[in-house]
């Protein structure tokens, strides 16, 4: 599987760090990651056919990561501080298959996330079940590695969004 075409299957493991590089305790099952939402705008007149909803690069709808816990535990107050948004990490194995020949391997996956708690939910208090109270953070930063390559990263704050190793609003950049 040295450079070649994989077969994608599964996220075999991963765990959830702080900014401190600390392992969160008591994230449960999933979390669920942003969708990227373009910012568009109607184009319509002389020369079109009807309407065409343009993308504008670089410009994104509001972004929410979820990010849900077993029960309240300390980890979960450790994220909601709206003056100091968190830095989280979610390290990854990617379980793949090598179509030549069978074979199992494993890629890395990282995603990191930066934002300001917008919600968060203390659960429900049910005797001997989880309590499932969650945090929802608003993106100002997200960046994610496949195979220690970087496949996008936004930066809403810094006028950064980079995909698949192009900036690109460079030239907008440029000319502002």
């Amino acid at each position: 599987m040295a450079g070649g075409v994989v077969i994608p299957e599964v996220l075999n493991h991963y765990n959830v760090y702080n900014d401190k590089a600390k392992k969160l305790i008591g994230i449960s099952g999933e979390i669920e990651l942003p969708d990227f939402e373009s910012i568009t705008e109607t184009l319509e007149g002389s020369g079109i056919l009807g309407e065409i909803e343009d993308a504008v690069t670089g410009q994104f709808a509001a972004m929410v990561v979820k990010i849900p816990f077993s029960v309240l535990y300390e980890d979960l107050f450790s994220i909601v501080n709206t003056t100091k948004p968190p830095q989280l990490t979610l390290r990854a194995s990617m379980q793949c298959m090598d179509p030549t020949t069978g074979a199992t391997g494993y890629y890395p996956v990282k995603i990191v996330v930066k934002g300001k708690c917008k919600k968060y939910s203390l659960g429900k208090v049910v005797k001997g079940k989880k309590m499932d109270p969650n945090v929802e953070l608003e993106i100002l930063y997200i960046k994610i590695q496949i195979n220690n390559k970087t496949t996008i990263e936004l930066d809403k704050l810094n006028f950064k969004y980079v995909l698949n190793g192009v900036d690109m609003l460079a030239k907008i950049r440029s000319q502002c």
